[in-house]
């Protein structure tokens, strides 16, 4: 029996979503139009459809969004824990999201467990909504008849990324919408109240400061080929992100990032929480170091790092130290490799892993809010130079003005 997902309309002719099990697309059909439904289509929920729907389906997320699949994730201990079988919690689950991709995933999974699969197998049908690592932290948590336990551990460590990321988020808000707003006003000053003001200058014939010549110049640029600059823009935009696609190209610009003083610090900082967080977790749960470092390298996003990862996992593999392996590359925070190295040597290589990522995580959290605090003034700052210049550029003629007619 397979799950399928329907579109249908009710007797009034309002579109219906769903997920229904059968045997045959002919059969969901049918239960449809018993239950009073005109089946518009009927999918197969598997790898394949998530993926097409990825294609051809225009998403800013592919599968389940990371708020969403922390919450399934506490749920779904909380129902291991309390003894429901996992047929049983899946099925709780899909009763209770509200989200139509969610439970069509869901209902996915579901459907290879009751063919007989073990529930990894049946997450690893949809690597767009499980990530590797919860992938292997659920095989690991079924072969040593520890699941619950270890579903806790990967709704913490779920819900602690989720809310990492959304302090970062909301910690630039307000700097990004200051900016945006601060850009608004200059447009609209440049574009509509100086053409305006300047006129006036230009019709008494009067040598003007180089300062109004100047807001003039930009004035004027504004409001002739400032359009077509901004498409430039948005044109070059594009063709970077698409020319990020070629590898060489990317690994070029992550070695950038990496120098970069402010955004060298935040991105080191980020991907060795994730790395540290992830490799405690995997060993926590009883999945080797080598098998645990295959599954971290997916989570750092830079790839000098990753291919530094990669490569202390060769050196391990031969029988080398991670904390030395790591060390070498000199990319990765100084505390976090003392701590590794101090896991290492007393056989607590989990636990310095976890404490390793939680002072990656308050690092990083104390860095953003004092950058962000530092970025509000300045942008006022910003701005109100830019406005000083405008205004002190409109205000000199009038000067000169009333020294002539004195």
């Amino acid at each position: 029996m397979a799950a399928f997902e329907y579109q249908a309309l009710d007797t009034q002719g309002h579109a219906v979503k769903g997920v229904m099990e059968g045997d045959a697309e002919r059969q969901v059909r049918a239960q449809l139009r018993e239950k009073g439904l005109t089946p518009l289509r009927v999918d197969v929920i598997d790898q394949s459809a998530e993926a097409k729907r990825g294609a051809w389906s225009f998403s800013f997320r592919r599968g389940i969004p990371g708020s969403e699949l922390a919450l399934l994730t506490r749920q779904f201990a909380t129902l291991i824990h309390a003894g429901l079988t996992i047929e049983e919690c899946l099925n709780a689950l899909i009763e209770q999201t509200e989200s139509a991709r969610s439970r069509s995933v869901l209902a996915g999974v579901r459907t290879r467990v009751l063919e007989g699969q073990s529930l990894s197998r049946g997450l690893a049908q949809f690597p767009e909504s499980f990530p590797d690592i919860f992938r292997s932290m659920v095989d690991a948590g079924e072969q040593s008849g520890k699941l619950d336990e270890v579903l806790e551990r990967l709704a913490d460590y779920t819900e602690s990324r989720q809310n990492l990321q959304q302090k970062v988020l909301l910690a630039f808000i307000y700097p990004a919408l200051v900016t945006l707003v601060a850009a608004a006003v200059v447009i609209g000053l440049l574009v509509y109240v100086v053409p305006q003001v300047t006129r006036v200058f230009e019709n008494t014939g009067q040598t003007l400061p180089v300062v109004t010549r100047i807001l003039i110049a930009v004035s004027n640029f504004a409001r002739g080929g400032g359009w077509w600059w901004l498409i430039v823009v948005i044109a070059g935009i594009v063709a970077f992100r698409i020319a990020l696609r070629e590898p060489h190209l990317r690994l070029r610009w992550h070695h950038l990032l990496l120098r970069l003083p402010l955004v060298g610090r935040l991105l080191r900082g980020t991907n060795a929480a994730r790395l540290s967080s992830t490799l405690g977790i995997l060993t926590a749960s009883g999945i080797p170091l080598l098998s645990a470092m295959q599954s971290a390298v997916q989570v750092v996003t830079n790839l000098p790092m990753r291919a530094a990862v990669e490569d202390a996992l060769r050196q391990v593999r031969e029988g080398g130290n991670l904390s030395r392996a790591l060390g070498k590359t000199k990319l990765f925070p100084p505390m976090v490799i003392h701590l590794i190295a101090s896991g290492e040597a007393t056989g607590k290589l989990d636990q310095m892993l976890q404490r390793a990522a939680e002072a990656q995580t308050r690092e990083l959290e104390n860095w953003v809010r004092a950058l962000t605090a530092l970025l509000e003034p300045l942008l006022i700052l910003v701005m109100g130079a830019i406005v000083l210049f405008i205004v002190i550029a409109i205000l000199l003629p009038i000067f000169e003005m009333n020294q002539l007619i004195k």
